[in-house]
């Protein structure tokens, strides 16, 4: 996993917001203020940073300013309710690499991450997730195997073969063998929380599926599918 560590000093939001990217596949480092960013934060191990600008001891751009300063490499998104143009202009004059407002969609932060990854060359190095037909079993990167029901191993099929991709419900109904038109959706829905959480429970990891709004899903992971 690539680390990342994540500044934002109102709890409930951090919390959230490092569920979000940790299911989207990142190791995140959550702090709340200047002090405990500086206490945690380890230059070359931490490759991205998610800031804020307003907290408690200070201003989230003091941060970037220092790490530009030093000459760090960090790859920094602000994602602050702060978004007037005259901010953004300030933010990214004095280092950042993106500055988004609160008020966006997550799959923005996703893509926006996303994108900076491959400009600073930042690839995950874990093994891939494994996906065996014959025996229905997923492989997670650490080698644990989870058996799968038929239902389990037709939606996660059509998620990693196409890894990366944006995969439409409509897709993962017919390859369910349902009609789209008449399939009650809320069947698909619940079958992937109960995947996620057998995953989670039979592995101790998240599966690396992030849902698209208004879409589908897609697997953000590396994989392999073996018949």
């Amino acid at each position: 996993m690539i680390d990342l560590i994540f500044l934002e000093d109102d709890p409930i939001l951090g919390a959230e917001l490092t569920e979000f990217l940790t299911e989207i596949g990142y190791r995140v480092t959550f702090v709340t203020t200047l002090a405990e960013f500086d206490a945690a934060f380890e230059p070359g191990r931490q490759r991205l940073a998610v800031i804020d600008v307003g907290l408690p001891d200070g201003c989230g751009l003091s941060v970037i300013q220092r790490l530009r300063q030093s000459g760090d490499r960090l790859g920094v998104v602000v994602f602050s309710a702060r978004s007037t143009t005259l901010d953004k202009i300030e933010g990214l004059g004095i280092g950042a690499d993106h500055y988004l407002g609160k008020g966006c969609d997550l799959a923005e932060l996703s893509a926006t991450l996303e994108a900076l990854c491959r400009r600073l060359e930042l690839t995950n190095n874990d093994a891939p997730w494994r996906l065996e037909l014959g025996p229905r079993r997923l492989f997670l990167p650490d080698g644990t195997a989870v058996s799968l029901s038929q239902q389990d191993l037709l939606v996660l099929r059509c998620l990693m073969e196409a890894p990366g991709e944006s995969i439409s419900r409509r897709q993962i109904i017919q390859a369910l063998g349902g009609d789209y038109m008449s399939y009650d959706q809320r069947r698909l829905d619940t079958q992937m929380r109960r995947l996620r959480r057998k995953v989670l429970e039979s592995g101790g990891q998240a599966l690396p599926v992030n849902t698209v709004r208004n879409s589908g899903y897609c697997f953000y992971a590396e994989t392999q599918v073996r018949a």
